[in-house]
């Protein structure tokens, strides 16, 4: 997958994926205004052209995005060096929702249709990955 910014000067580069997660904890809907639309791409991830500005939005976490536009690129999860991009970024890839985080911090103001195959509340996310939210 080729993708870049609203203003193109930062590109993206990625393993050609077709399924995306969304994310409905307060801090995606936060910085984005709605859930955040994610493509899991693992380590394989290329930026080319300026360098995306980043900030670490919690320990184990950055958020990344163009110093120029404000492009929302990326949630890269740092101990496993994972990144989630923005399926926005890729406007003519074709896609399909297959998961939901935090589905109990999702309000009451919108709603989607697709039927996910995973489903997961804070409590489970915590479950999951215990170790990232031990201190």
């Amino acid at each position: 997958m080729k993708g870049q910014c609203l203003c193109g000067a930062i590109q993206v580069n990625a393993g050609d994926r077709s399924d995306i997660g969304l994310c409905h904890c307060s801090m995606c809907r936060n910085w984005g205004g709605g859930p955040f639309l994610a493509v899991h791409c693992g380590k394989e991830v290329e930026f080319t052209g300026i360098k995306p500005k980043t900030y670490q939005s919690s320990d184990w976490a950055k958020r990344g995005f163009c110093p120029e536009c404000g492009t929302h690129l990326f949630y890269h999860l740092l101990p496993k060096d994972e990144y989630m991009l923005a399926a926005g970024l890729f406007p003519s890839q074709s896609f399909t929702i297959t998961s939901q985080m935090y589905t109990d911090e999702k309000p009451n103001y919108y709603d989607f249709k697709n039927e996910t195959k995973i489903n997961m509340t804070s409590d489970d996310i915590k479950a999951l990955f215990k170790s990232l939210f031990e201190k």
